[in-house]
Formats: structure tokens, sequence, C-alpha cells
């Protein structure tokens, strides 16, 4: 009995290891069943372009919330070291050269000016003989009074200069762009044998780093807390937005930079006939100063340096994920071609409003003939929006930006068009198709393109010297650190 009870034992311990064998492997088959099932709907989850997904699933892929901004918050407020301006018989006046957004962040740039040099300012004259040409005086654009009031304890400004020092010399300087804090006190020496100051130009007199920490947030509080707009354009703007909000619950400000003049300047022809191609040409050898006229249109596109067609902002917006229902709002002037090119976009996306569909004719006509005044409009109607893309990075791209990361970090979508172009050439020659891959590229490639806080950029690796600042991230593109503030510092 015992040799049966050992063989008995014998024969269960030979069969024990199989059994465990089997069941190991019948435990695998079943988490590789649950793991590719589970993987395929990953998948084909990731594959899909996000305007197939569900409601709940478009909410998840961030198409409209804003990037996380870490509790960042807008702090402007001076030191205990700052000290207001106080020299009452020096007197600086200033030429605001550009567009909008140009004489903007210059204006801010002069008050930080008069305050390094102990200047009473003289509210700024602007740009009469830009492009534009808008005959807009300063009170047309910018509320007078508020900007006067708001900026009292940083800088004596003044409407007029004195009756008595109309005709004195005035001592003209273009101060050199980009400057420090040192530069301008060794112009204080100007003050020596002038009692006036004129400044041919504003744009671009301060430098965007290595600036003290109380000038950096005296330009935010001039550009963002007293450079408001005048009250007809702020009550428009505002009007305009509401009526945004009555069509849909959200919407896109997309500022296409396909006009007349920018295809010009840039030299950029992808997708125009010859007869407009040529007349870009003429108009771009006809303005004189425009110093660059012979330019290369392919070079300039594959290099990044030319605005998103319409065509190309379409599929774009598609393959981000954006639904054919999506508002947009045009904050640009007249689109190149109208219609013509305009449809490439509403084709895709025909919900495509301007404010020339939004307002009245009589609500636009004391608008309609000043350039600056009417961009001020669109300028509101980008700040307010859900999310901001621009096709190009001009001034207006780097203005609004900047303050929708001052506000919180508000959604904007700058486009790679470098690599935006390699993707546009491969879906051209045939070598890839719209659909879940194209939409995995291009929100791969804009991943890290939303708006999300950073620190601004400085010059490129290899630029030495003074050439250096001209690469330089703008500060009004991105204040921060200086103008935005962990949650611990008190906002303003």
């Amino acid at each position: 009995m015992a040799n049966n009870i050992r063989g008995h034992y014998n024969r269960t311990r030979r069969a024990f290891p199989h059994s465990i064998a089997l069941y190991s492997f019948l435990l695998f088959a079943l988490w590789v069943f649950i793991f590719t099932f589970n993987s395929r709907e990953i998948f084909e989850d990731a594959q899909k372009p996000l305007f197939l997904l569900e409601p709940e699933q478009k909410e998840a892929g961030h198409l409209w919330g804003a990037p996380y901004s870490n509790g960042l918050q807008p702090c402007v407020k001076p030191t205990v070291k700052y000290k207001a301006t106080n020299g009452w018989d020096k007197y600086m006046t200033v030429k605001s050269n550009g567009g909008l957004n140009q004489m903007r962040t210059g204006i801010a740039d002069m008050v930080a000016v008069a305050h390094m040099m102990n200047a009473t300012m003289v509210i700024p004259q602007l740009d009469k003989r830009s492009f534009w040409q808008d005959s807009s005086i300063f009170s047309d654009i910018f509320d007078e009074n508020h900007f006067i009031e708001m900026l009292q304890g940083d800088v004596r400004i003044i409407r007029t200069l004195p009756r008595e020092l109309e005709s004195v010399h005035r001592a003209r300087k273009h101060f050199t762009s980009w400057s420090s804090k040192g530069y301008y006190t060794e112009m204080k020496q100007l003050w020596k044998e002038n009692q006036v100051i004129h400044v041919a130009k504003s744009d671009s007199r301060l430098a965007n780093n290595d600036l003290p920490l109380d000038i950096q947030r005296l330009r935010c509080r001039a550009l963002y807390h007293a450079l408001h707009f005048s009250p007809p354009i702020e009550s428009l703007g505002k009007k305009l937005v509401e009526r945004l909000r009555l069509r849909a619950s959200r919407y896109i400000a997309l500022h296409l930079r396909y006009e007349k003049d920018m295809l010009s300047f840039t030299g950029c022809t992808y997708g125009l006939a010859d007869k407009e191609a040529e007349e870009l040409r003429v108009m771009r050898e006809n303005t004189n100063h425009w110093k660059i006229k012979n330019i290369n249109s392919s070079e300039q596109r594959i290099g990044g340096l030319c605005p998103l067609t319409p065509k190309e902002v379409g599929i774009f917006l598609q393959a981000l994920g954006y639904p054919m229902s999506t508002l947009i709002y045009i904050a640009a002037g007249e689109i190149y071609g109208g219609n013509t090119h305009l449809l490439e976009l509403t084709s895709r996306f025909p919900n495509v409003v301007s404010k020339e569909m939004l307002a009245t004719t009589e609500e636009l006509r004391q608008f309609s003939k000043h350039a600056s005044q009417s961009a001020a409009i669109d300028y509101i109607i980008s700040i307010e929006s859900d999310v901001f893309i621009p096709s190009h990075s001009g001034n207006m791209a780097r203005a609004v930006e900047g303050h929708r990361r001052f506000l919180g970090h508000r959604k904007t979508i700058t486009p790679d068009r470098k690599g935006l172009v390699e993707i546009f050439d491969q879906l051209e020659a045939g070598r890839l198709k719209e659909g879940p891959f194209l939409s995995h590229l291009v929100i791969t490639l804009h991943k890290n393109r939303q708006g999300a806080p950073r620190k601004r950029k400085g010059a490129p690796e290899g630029i030495k010297g003074r050439a250096r600042f001209r690469f330089e991230e703008p500060f009004y593109q991105n204040p921060y650190p200086e103008c935005i503030c962990a949650p611990k510092m008190t906002p303003s």
C-alpha cells in the first residue's frame, strides 16, 4: 500500500508542472487577447481625425481649452525702489511709426524711455505716411485721458508742448534700436544743451532682455493698462464679440495675413496666378521704403517666411480637429483675390465671418477709412477669442499673443509654417493624404505651440554682437517672467 501511495504521489508530482504550464499559458493567452483588443481601440482613436470623434473626445483633445498655466497671473506693480519721473522742465516729443501694433509697442517703449531720461512726455504723433495712409490722431485710436491718468505715477504726460517752447530748437534724435538702460543714462547729456528732444521713430527703442525689473513692468503697465482704445472703438469691439457669442459659444480669431501688402512685401506668390504675382512684384518695386526688391518666392515659402494661404489654413484647422461648423472670425484686412481665394477656406469651414458681416454699415462708417482704427477692432475681437491663430508672425500676431499670455495664457496656436510647408508639399505630390495620419503629424507638430507658459527665447546660437538683439523673441510677444508671476506674488 505504501508503494501505491508513493506511486500516486510521483504521478501527481510529475503532472503538477504540466498543470501549471497549461494554466500559465491560458492566462497569458487571455492577457494577449485583452491587450490586443484594448490596444486596437487606442490605436484606432489615435488614428481617427479629431473632427470624427464624439464631443467628449473633442474636449479631451483640448481643442478649445487654454493650456495649463500653473496659476501664473499678471504682476506689474513697481518694486519698493521705484521712483516716478520728476523732470518738469525737460520735454520729449515722439513720432510713432508703423501700423497700429508697431505704434502701440513703440509708445510703450517711449514711456519707459521718458521715465529713464527723467522727461515730460508729450502725447505722441501717429504715423500718417505709412502704407496705410491713416490720418488718425492719438485720441482717435486711444483713450487719451486714461493714458495720462494711468501713468501719472510713472511719467508726466501732457497733450501738447507748452506754447513758449514750440519755436525752440529741438534735438532730433534717432535712438539706437534695442538699447539698454545704460544707453539712455548716457543720453541724458542731451539735456545740457536742449530743453526739448524729438524722437523721430518709436519702434524697438528698448532691448527685450537684461533691463531692470521696474522698467520691464513699466512697459507692461503702459501697454496693457494705459493704452486702452478710444471709447467708440472699445464699444463696437465689445458689441461684435457679443454678436459672435450669439452665433456660437466659441470662436476662433484667425489673423489671415493673406493681404496684398503682406504678399508683396514678403514676395510670396505660391498659389497665385501669373498676373497676380506680377501685380505684387510691381507693387514691391514701386514701394520705396521696402528695400528688398528681388525675392525668390519658393525659397521664402520653404523657409517658412510666407503667410499660410486660405487653403493651407483650412487643411491645418481640419487636421487639428476643428469641426466644419466652427465659427471663424477673420481678423485682417481685405484678402487678396477676394472670394476667389477665400473660397479655398470657406469650402472647408463655411462659418467664416468678418466685422463687415457682423456690424452695420452705419457702425463701421467712422472707421472705414482709418486702417489703424479698423485694426483696433480686430485686435479686441482677437484678444477675446477662445483661440487665436495667426497665419504669419507679424506685429499684430506677436502683440496679440503677448497680450493673451499676460491675461492668463489664453489659447494661441502658432503654426509651424516651415514644418507645415513640408507636409503640404507631400500632400500636393500625392505622397500623403488627408486623414488620420496627416492629423497625427499636424497635432504632434503643434503640441508645444499652444501658448503655454515659457520664458522668453534669446537669439539663436551663432549670432553674436548687436545683431543678436534683432533675433531675440520680442518682449511684447512674451512678457514672462517680468510681468507674469506665480500666485504667491500679488497680482495687479
